[in-house]
């Protein structure tokens, strides 16, 4: 193949495979096939599509749920059954159904790339922006109204050249913007741990790593439920087939509380279960981020989960083997770093191309999966160094059913510091000065448990009891929350910040009870520790007054 090119798309055999050519010497290519190669015979032909791996990008996409490669999975179980047969291939977008296009330019207007040609109605109350494609720029000679499909010209330059609601994009290329803003506000999460002592900026980027068991896909799915985003784009590379079963079958039936619709009206679901060619995992993250750059392009906030980068990690292991590829560490190709780095740096909140001017954002937020929980292997390591916030997993916090399972230690986030005056001005002023006495306190608490373990928490100075008590109230009821409790599931940070101050207060009223010597066993934290349940259990309508409650039953600690 003496005219392939690297990363050229191409067909395999009679069945017309899907693969891709990931190395060129002299006349012979090396071709990544993404499907299941079995039968396949010497002799057969390869045929070059002349073009990148690309990914069609127009309205449709929202509710869809495509494999790693782009093909819409409902639309093939529909052809051939549940399982893809080989050589299958289906377009990203139907390509029958019509959208209505309002145009927001006229004839004779000059546009360029980015610039908005005019909207669709891809779902209700979530407009779509028609964008013009890179690399086109030119005087329009027609554009006008009325109902298109995704092939169909909507406009013309004078030059002849045909703008459609729909183009295509290459996805290992990210798309272009105008320039890249600093992030200054918080990606709501409504996970008070999270939130609260560990939170990320709007365009910014979180590695997740956690063991077996540690609620990783349990914390992605929760985000994608409530996070602040207009769109989600969700993930599943190299998933259980179970898990993807169970997001298919949740996702629909979750109402969005911004639109009263299901949630799957603002989510793309990019399915590479572990059963599907481990080839087409590596490329199923660049399709997922791709999506969200493109969203992000028409202004919205896009949050993606991707679960897990481990399992991509492998895919890309496994490729470089075939290759005879020089391993780095634990087996794992040299440039893994590389390639991390820059999937990390297409996160970010930016100005995007064209007019008129629009500001948007890819939050990342990446489930990786290290073997044996070790956080000193590989993937985990490389996306330390990139990530600007981490939430490592315990699995000795999830032993003890307390999730979400954040290690509070070993966790950290960057972006602490840029986001708390938002969280002051909106929230309480005081928010920064409780969020540092909250992790004081419970690093203490870690270094007095192990102190108690030894010699009894009785033989205690009554103000380190407080102290393990007080700790111990705020991991349950301010940290920890339930992903199956409706009113807890998903915390609004005013609640969250309530819990925070009240346990907060419930502390310092324990220590004005010690300073005025009432004796520790005298002290009812039992009624605080109550109240704040009552909380945390409140629904928004009944939130005001059980923090009332609650700062009453915290007022009256030592007392009597």
């Amino acid at each position: 193949m003496k005219d392939a090119a690297l990363y050229e798309l191409v067909r395999v055999g009679g069945r017309g495979l899907l693969g891709e050519v990931i190395r060129v010497a002299g006349d012979q290519a090396t071709i990544q096939v993404y499907e299941d190669t079995a039968g396949l015979r010497v002799g057969e032909p390869v045929v070059a599509t002349g073009r990148p791996f690309e990914i069609t990008l127009g309205p449709g996409l929202l509710g869809a749920v495509i494999d790693g490669v782009g093909r819409p999975l409902g639309r093939i179980a529909e052809a051939v059954g549940d399982f893809i047969e080989p050589g299958v291939a289906a377009d990203t977008l139907d390509d029958k159904r019509l959208w209505t296009f309002t145009p927001s330019v006229r004839a004779g207007d000059r546009v360029t790339t980015g610039d908005v040609l005019g909207t669709v109605e891809e779902r209700p109350g979530m407009g779509h922006s028609v964008l013009v494609p890179a690399g086109v720029a030119g005087e329009l000679a027609q554009i006008g109204p009325g109902a298109f499909t995704v092939v169909q010209t909507v406009a013309q330059l004078a030059d002849g050249t045909s703008l459609r609601l729909a183009h295509a994009w290459p996805v290992r290329e990210p798309r272009p913007a105008a320039r890249r803003l600093p992030s200054r506000e918080p990606f709501i999460t409504g996970q008070r741990v999270f939130d609260f002592l560990f939170p990320v900026a709007e365009g910014g980027s979180v590695a997740v790593p956690g063991g077996f068991g540690t609620g990783k896909t349990v914390i992605e799915q929760s985000l994608a439920k409530y996070g602040a985003a207009d769109v989600v784009v969700y993930i599943g590379c190299g998933e259980r087939g179970n898990e993807m079963a169970e997001v298919l079958e949740e996702l629909p039936r979750l109402v969005d509380p911004r639109t009263g619709r299901s949630i799957m009206d603002r989510t793309v679901l990019v399915v590479n279960t572990s059963n599907m060619p481990v080839a087409a995992r590596e490329a199923s993250v660049y399709v997922g981020i791709t999506i969200a750059e493109y969203y992000r392009d028409m202004g919205y906030r896009v949050a993606v989960m991707a679960d897990s980068l481990s399992r991509w990690a492998e895919a890309l292991r496994e490729i470089g083997a075939r290759l005879q590829e020089m391993p780095g560490e634990e087996g794992y190709p040299t440039y893994l770093g590389n390639r991390l780095a820059k999937f990390y740096e297409r996160a970010g909140r930016v100005e995007a191309l064209g007019r008129p001017t629009r500001t948007g954002v890819v939050t990342l937020v990446n489930a990786i999966s290290p073997p044996g929980g070790d956080f000193s292997e590989p993937v985990t390591q490389a996306s330390l160094r990139v990530a600007g916030a981490l939430w490592a997993l315990d699995p000795d916090l999830a032993h003890q059913r307390q999730f979400p399972a954040v290690d509070w230690e070993t966790s950290y986030s960057l972006y602490a510091e840029t986001t708390a005056p938002w969280f002051a001005q909106s929230v309480g002023s005081d928010w920064p000065e409780i969020r540092r006495s909250t992790l004081e306190l419970l690093q203490q608490e870690r270094q007095l448990r192990e102190i108690a373990g030894l010699v009894g928490p009785e033989a205690l100075q009554d103000r380190d009891r407080l102290l393990l008590e007080t700790a111990r109230v705020v991991r349950e009821t301010v940290l920890g929350q339930s992903a199956y409790d409706p009113n807890d599931a998903y915390s609004p940070v005013e609640k969250t910040y309530r819990l925070a101050a009240l346990a907060h207060r419930l502390y310092r009223a324990g220590l004005a009870a010690l300073d005025r010597g009432t004796p520790i066993d005298h002290i009812d934290l039992t009624r605080g520790r109550n109240a704040l349940a009552a909380v945390r259990r409140a629904r928004s309508d009944e939130l005001e007054a059980r923090a009332t409650e609650a700062d009453a039953a915290v007022a009256a600690i030592g007392k009597g």
